[in-house]
C-alpha cells in the first residue's frame, strides 16, 4: 500500500510515467484515474447536507454514510467517463490541456479502453449500490434525484459541456442535487431553505470548473467544445467568475440577515484572505508562459488553481460556520 501516493492523489493530480504507474497499488491507481483531489468537493457537499439535517434534528448516520459513498463514487464515475468520452472523440490527443496537468490513462497508454471501462463500471455500480436503498426508502422524489444524477454523470461531458450547459449542470449538481437532495434522502423531507443554503458552496465548485474552462478556452474553441467561457470570451468569463465568488459571500450574509441562520456563518470571511491572490490572477489575461512566481508543479492549471484554493478555504469555513450554527441554536445563542 502506497500511502504517500494516496496523499498525493488526494491533494493534486500526480504526473507519472508508465514505469511509475506499474509500481502502484490498485487504490493509488483508482485515486489517480478518478482525479480524487476534486472528489473532496463532493465529500464536503455531502457533509454540508448532513450538518443541515442534524441542524433540523433529523440526522441518520447510516443514511448519510450511504449518501456520501454514493455521491463520491458517482463523481468518480463521471471523471472516468469524461476521459473515456474525450479520448473517443479525439479531444485529448495532440498534447491537449488535459494531458498537460496530469496522467490521462488512455492517452498515456497505462490502461486500455476495456480496462478503463471496468473502472467506470465497478465505480458506477458501487454508486448505485450505495444510493439504491435511499431511493427505495424515499419514494418518487428520490427516483427523480437519482435519474438526474445518472443523466449528469453520463452526459455532462457530451453533450452538455459542448453546448454551454456544463457549468449550469455543475451548479445544479453541487447545490440542489447533492446538498438539498442529500438533505432529503437523509431526512425524508424536502426543504427549500436547504436549497438556498446549498448555493454558496455550489457557486464555489462552479467557479472551479469555470476557471478550468477559462484555462483551456483556446484549446476548447479549436476542438469545438462550446463551454460558457468559450461562448462568453475570456475577459467576460474572468469577471463573471469573480462575480460568482462575490455572490457566495452575499448569499451567506443574506442567510444571516434573514435570521434563518445565526451569525456563526460569518466565519466564511476567514476565506477572504485568498481573494487578493484570486483577483491578482483573474484581473489579467492568462499568460502564455508560466510566470516565475507561479508554482511549476501547478502549471498549466492557472485560473482553476486559485479557484480551487479559494473553494477549499471557503468550503471549510462554511462547514465550520454551519457546525457552530448548530451549537448556537442548541444553546439559544442569538435567539
Amino acid at each position: 500500500m502506497n500511502f504517500k501516493m494516496w496523499g498525493q492523489a488526494l491533494r493534486g493530480i500526480p504526473r507519472l510515467n508508465k514505469e511509475e504507474w506499474q509500481q502502484l497499488d490498485i487504490i493509488s491507481r483508482w485515486l489517480i484515474v478518478t482525479r480524487a483531489a476534486v472528489l473532496v468537493m463532493t465529500f464536503l457537499s455531502a457533509t454540508i447536507a448532513g450538518i443541515l439535517a442534524y441542524r433540523d434534528g433529523h440526522f441518520i448516520w447510516w443514511r448519510w454514510s450511504l449518501l456520501t459513498l454514493g455521491l463520491i463514487f458517482a463523481h468518480a464515475t463521471n471523471n472516468i467517463i469524461n476521459d473515456l468520452t474525450d479520448h473517443k472523440k479525439g479531444v485529448d490527443r495532440d498534447n491537449y490541456f488535459r494531458t498537460q496537468y496530469g496522467l490521462q490513462p488512455l492517452e498515456s497508454e497505462v490502461l486500455t479502453e476495456k480496462q478503463l471501462w471496468v473502472y467506470a463500471s465497478v465505480t458506477g455500480a458501487l454508486a448505485l449500490l450505495a444510493g439504491l436503498p435511499l431511493v427505495l426508502l424515499n419514494g418518487w422524489i428520490a427516483w427523480i434525484l437519482l435519474l438526474l444524477g445518472v443523466i449528469f454523470v453520463l452526459f455532462y461531458t457530451y453533450p452538455l459541456k459542448y453546448i454551454g450547459l456544463g457549468e449550469i449542470a455543475v451548479i445544479l449538481v453541487w447545490g440542489p442535487l447533492m446538498i438539498s437532495g442529500g438533505y432529503f434522502v437523509i431526512t425524508g423531507n424536502w426543504n427549500w431553505l436547504a436549497v438556498l443554503a446549498s448555493l454558496p458552496y455550489a457557486l464555489g465548485t462552479t467557479m472551479v470548473i469555470f476557471g478550468k474552462h477559462i484555462d483551456k478556452i483556446d484549446a476548447d474553441g479549436v476542438k469545438g467544445i462550446r463551454t460558457l467561457p468559450v461562448l462568453m470570451g475570456e475577459k467576460f468569463a474572468r469577471f463573471f467568475a469573480m462575480g460568482m465568488l462575490a455572490l457566495q459571500y452575499l448569499l451567506v450574509f443574506y442567510l444571516v440577515i434573514s435570521r434563518e441562520f445565526t451569525p456563526a456563518l460569518i466565519l466564511v470571511i476567514m476565506a477572504m484572505d485568498t481573494i487578493p491572490n484570486v483577483w491578482k490572477v483573474y484581473k489579467d489575461p492568462r499568460p502564455v508562459e508560466r510566470p516565475e512566481s507561479f508554482p511549476a508543479y501547478t502549471w498549466p492549471l492557472y485560473y482553476v488553481a486559485l479557484a480551487f484554493l479559494h473553494n477549499r478555504q471557503f468550503g471549510l469555513w462554511y462547514f465550520l460556520g454551519l457546525t457552530l450554527d448548530v451549537v448556537f441554536r442548541h444553546f439559544h445563542i442569538f435567539a
